[in-house]
């Protein structure tokens, strides 16, 4: 367990700080735009789990520990330490970068643009397809797992690239709640933490009620 839960922590630090991290160097360089904060946030994941998935299974994600929690692939001790170290990695890295660069764009914090309405249901509908392609792609006894990694990261990229200017196309607990904590940007976090999970648990019922 202990290997497990050092993979998680080191996955789920770099997964925050390279993501968040390009939204903060792209408010000071103007140089990524959009579109590269997307794709770093899918290349992170998709070289993420071809590093850590054989050792913990490349979660990094509190939402997708509960789905597999609730798929019966893990016991709620395991998932609940799991939990706690991905959300002390997703603080550490969001503390890391105010070290670096200040408080910057509020440490790539995810905000609704508009209604707390839309953004919710953005946030259930992205994680609930990455899901989806997690239990899809690196679960299911027939899925092709080498080919895991390219679907995970390209997923989360894609609902970055058309979902993050609206919603912040978080579809990760932690992703949002290290930044939120670190910066003080705490009044939309609920949204980041309900959503992802309620999408996450949704998506393998529906996974469950398909394959088995």
């Amino acid at each position: 367990m202990k290997r497990k839960l050092i993979a998680e922590f080191i996955g789920t630090y770099f997964l925050v700080f390279a993501g968040t991290g390009a939204v903060v160097i792209n408010e000071l360089t103007k140089s990524l735009t959009h579109v590269g904060i997307a794709i770093t946030f899918g290349l992170v994941v998709m070289a993420l789990i071809y590093t850590f998935g054989h050792i913990s299974g490349a979660h990094f994600n509190p939402a997708v520990t509960i789905g597999f929690l609730v798929h019966r692939d893990m016991n709620p001790k395991e998932a609940l330490l799991y939990i706690m170290t991905q959300a002390i990695a997703g603080v550490a890295a969001s503390s890391t970068l105010l070290w670096l660069f200040g408080n910057v764009a509020n440490l790539g914090a995810t905000l609704p643009r508009n209604s707390w309405e839309q953004s919710f249901i953005l946030e259930f509908i992205l994680t609930f397809i990455l899901m989806m392609v997690i239990l899809g792609s690196a679960v299911h006894g027939k899925a092709v797992k080498q080919f895991a990694g390219v679907a995970i990261g390209g997923t989360v990229g894609l609902m970055a690239m058309f979902a993050g200017p609206i919603c912040g196309a978080s579809m990760n607990p932690v992703r949002s709640l290290g930044p939120a904590l670190v910066s003080g940007t705490l009044q939309h976090l609920w949204i980041y933490i309900v959503a992802t999970i309620l999408g996450a648990v949704a998506a393998t019922l529906v996974y469950q009620t398909l394959h088995e």
